[in-house]
């Protein structure tokens, strides 16, 4: 009898637990925009699955499984129906999701600006284009890259436990995990004191010269265990505010409106210097891997069909 009482009263709580986890309502945002230029066509799209599944389908399936239950996509006008049709049929009937456009036309309220440009405007613009559908904390990460379980892990606890609205997160990875094997690629290297975020630098072009990390523009050689952001951030919706201002300010100089862009790094960056926010950097303790170049694609099939055979996710992954 004390037994069935232990038995109920575990389940009882374990339902209440999953409640709080729903009622918080974490946010997955993937940024699915890109051209994949450097990959020669569209990777976000490319089946690397055992049953062609898209790279992002693991993200998605790793942040519903730690609780996440609200999926925003920023993608191309072109794209917005085929991706809404594709996930709609296979996530969790349970899970809301907002597959949302990185239109160049969307612009704040009172701003026109004169151009002849296609590219969109960047990163922080593509969060920004989420403002009408998220409204409390949530996760930002690239659509073409792996991050690993426990990644989605450690930020589900840090939002569930989050104290202050005003603390924002960068889930960091060591750069010797990072690179391609096929060409130079771009990090945001972080300098960390302790688990607090103090700056992030863009380079743009680090690559293995004869055993050496080294960072081709200066010549200069990284530690191999340096923290680097690989664009996994944990944000509350007071981030919109301060993008549309950065916006705003950015389209008024006229030489930013042909080629520049606004990066996310730049405008978390700069809310820590004025003392919005600060910046906790929490150790991924996850494999993470992409597909900067089409060569990368042959490792990425083969670790995905490994970590299916370990039964870290089934087969068809929606299964």
């Amino acid at each position: 009898m004390l037994k069935l009482v232990h038995d109920n009263l575990s389940n009882l709580m374990s339902k209440l637990y999953f409640c709080d986890l729903i009622l918080l309502f974490m946010t997955l945002l993937l940024m699915a925009a890109g051209s994949g230029s450097r990959y020669g066509k569209l990777k976000q799209f490319d089946g690397l699955g055992p049953c062609e599944e898209f790279l992002l389908e693991y993200s998605i399936f790793d942040a519903i499984s730690n609780g996440f239950n609200h999926i925003v996509v920023i993608t191309k006008a072109e794209n917005q129906e085929y991706l809404k049709e594709y996930l709609s049929a296979r996530i969790p009937e349970t899970i809301t999701l907002d597959v949302l456009v990185q239109d160049i036309n969307n612009l704040p309220t009172g701003v026109s600006v004169t151009t002849e440009r296609i590219k969109p405007w960047g990163t922080a613009h593509a969060v920004w284009c989420a403002k009408d559908v998220i409204n409390d904390d949530f996760v930002i990460i690239n659509a073409d890259d792996y991050y690993g379980k426990n990644a989605f892990k450690s930020a589900a606890q840090f939002i569930n436990s989050l104290e202050s609205k005003n603390t924002y997160a960068l889930v960091g990875y060591n750069l010797k995990d990072t690179l391609s094997e096929h060409g130079s690629v771009s990090r945001g290297v972080c300098n960390v004191d302790g688990n607090h975020l103090l700056s992030i630098q863009e380079h743009t072009k680090i690559g293995d010269v004869d055993g050496h990390i080294v960072d081709e523009d200066s010549n200069n050689e990284l530690d191999p265990d340096t923290i680097v952001s690989m664009n996994f951030w944990i944000c509350n919706a007071s981030i919109f505010e301060y993008i549309e201002t950065y916006f705003s300010n950015f389209l008024n100089v006229p030489e930013n409106l042909e080629k520049s862009e606004i990066y996310l790094p730049f405008v978390a960056q700069e809310m820590m210097v004025n003392g919005l926010i600060n910046i906790e950097v929490i150790a991924a303790n996850s494999d993470w891997f992409g597909v900067t170049y089409y060569e990368d694609k042959a490792e990425a099939v083969s670790t995905l069909s490994n970590l299916t055979k370990q039964e870290q996710y089934p087969s068809p992954l929606w299964s």
